[in-house]
């Protein structure tokens, strides 16, 4: 089973899928004329502008919640081990990653806002790619392929979401908490499930709740305390940006990995961390109340930036300045490093949270094994109960045709156990076993999501004229379809009219008729 898992990894996360991400965030940062940057004023102002609704969040929980997916295990244990197998110049890629990724979260998220519908359960907004795939191109005779695509990337993201993805962040905090406080992996997984039980029963707004209150808190904690190791380092930052950006285009193995693990790496570990392409961000996205889709698609586009350019930084810096890493060739732990950092590094210590841990140590001896244990532990945390709501959403889409609410109720119910099993098993199963199946979840998300968006991505750059439009008449955008001449946007055709409706909306007119 293991060399199956290890096997479709490789087929998962080949060159074509590390080079199709870069390759769609080049695209769309020259179709969208570089908005990662260009509205970056306006990306900051959308992250604390709006308020919460009936139906839906406000933008700011909306961040949170995205954040609450994107910041975890892959911020810490996951830049580890982009510098163990990738060396040092996988940070540079992961910044690459990262920047170019923002404007493919501006495009998936814009999306899941513009075809959003409410749920016919509990009136709550819902979305996402399956919702995006299905209604973009609903009035077109290609409605029935586009049905069944978004069909596919609900089961796969149903399925990811609840078993390949949540073993990873237990895993992760089992082994940080391991080795702070030698905590047995059965205490981790027990606690895991109890406290996880009791968020997720409590729907989208619990968990919007949640969301908002520890990530803003754990973000900001665990980004003062890197702070203090790169002060007490702060005459190893010249030396630590020389090596990343010298070693992430070197064709010798003489910092322990050459060009192409160094993109391969740098490009997994970032996407694993700040999922742009993923389709994870749009789910969040199209749960804000606000009143233009693209005021979402600059909100989760620097979402990225917060994952990626802050919080992965601030590991790589308190990992590199120490010398607290090891490179080893192939993506093999077991293989003789060929290369290491300088630093006291444990002979036990193994590739993942052990490195941060190590790294913070050196600064406040005694204490950093906890710090990070503590940090991932809620970073990891509010991973998997963003990975439920994604989880949820898409079951939700794919019971929409069921009338009975009973049934519905209790596939959910069966959806919670089974996210609650994955993480008791991921906590107590080994490093490896977990992380291939995360990779795997995640890399077939990618190629569904980016290959599909890049199929439907002329609607984006309407609605992102219509922004700005409004913006330079010196309005509030708000926004209606028709328009900018988007169909297919049932909800916000409806809301113009200033009539919404509960449940799916009805297909539009032309195909009905």
């Amino acid at each position: 089973m293991t060399a199956f898992v290890d096997w479709l990894n490789g087929v998962v996360w080949a060159p074509p899928l590390v080079y199709l991400c870069l390759a769609a965030g080049v695209f769309f940062t020259i179709r969208t004329r570089v908005v990662q940057i260009r509205q970056i004023p306006a990306i900051a102002k959308q992250m604390f502008t709006g308020t919460k609704s009936d139906d839906g969040v406000s933008s700011f929980q909306a961040l949170t919640m995205s954040l609450a997916g994107r910041v975890g295990t892959g911020n810490i244990a996951g830049v580890a081990t982009a510098i163990a197998f990738g060396g040092p110049g996988a940070v540079l890629w992961m910044w690459i990653s990262a920047l170019l990724g923002a404007s493919t979260s501006f495009v998936e998220s814009t999306l899941g806002q513009i075809y959003k519908e409410k749920d016919k359960d509990t009136g709550e907004y819902r979305g996402g790619p399956a919702y995006y795939f299905e209604r973009a191109y609903a009035h077109t005779k290609a409605k029935g392929l586009f049905k069944v695509y978004a069909t596919a990337f609900a089961v796969v993201t149903v399925f990811s979401m609840s078993f390949m993805l949540p073993g990873v962040q237990a895993n992760g905090m089992t082994n940080a908490m391991e080795n702070a406080w030698s905590l047995p992996p059965w205490v981790v997984a027990l606690a895991i499930v109890i406290a996880l039980g009791f968020i997720i029963v409590g729907g989208v707004k619990r968990i919007a709740t949640f969301a908002g209150y520890v990530v803003p808190f754990m973000a900001v904690l665990y980004i003062l305390g890197a702070i203090i190791v790169a002060i007490v380092n702060i005459d190893q930052l010249g030396e630590v940006v020389s090596l990343v950006v010298s070693s992430a285009f070197t064709t010798q193995s003489a910092v322990g990995a050459m060009v192409g693990a160094a993109v391969e790496w740098g490009v997994k570990r970032g996407i694993y961390s700040n999922e742009a392409g993923q389709g994870t961000g749009p789910h969040a996205a199209a749960a804000a109340e606000v009143s233009h889709p693209a005021k979402q698609g600059l909100v989760q586009a620097g979402s990225v930036y917060i994952d990626t350019i802050f919080v992965c930084t601030a590991t790589a810096f308190m990992i590199l300045s120490t010398g607290m890493y090891k490179v080893f060739p192939g993506g093999d732990e077991t293989a003789a490093p060929v290369h290491e950092g300088g630093g006291r590094l444990s002979e036990s210590a193994v590739v993942g949270p052990a490195y941060a841990q190590a790294g913070f140590d050196t600064v406040l001896p005694g204490f950093g094994a906890s710090f990070v244990a503590i940090s991932l532990a809620f970073f990891a945390f509010t991973t998997i109960v963003a990975y439920y709501y994604m989880a949820e959403t898409n079951l939700k889409y794919l019971l929409r045709g069921v009338s009975d609410r009973r049934v519905s109720a209790v596939l959910v119910r069966f959806l919670q156990l089974f996210i609650l099993v994955a993480c008791a098993y991921g906590a107590v199963t080994t490093a490896g076993s977990a992380w291939a199946l995360g990779d795997i979840g995640v890399g077939l998300m990618a190629w569904f999501n980016i290959v599909g968006i890049l199929l439907i991505q002329q609607p984006v750059f309407k609605v992102l004229r219509d922004y700005e439009r409004q913006v330079k008449e010196g309005k509030d955008p708000d926004f209606d379809p028709r328009v900018a001449g988007i169909q297919g946007a049932v909800f916000w055709e409806q809301r113009a009219d200033g009539r919404v409706a509960d449940g799916p909306e009805p297909e539009p007119a032309a195909v009905r008729g």
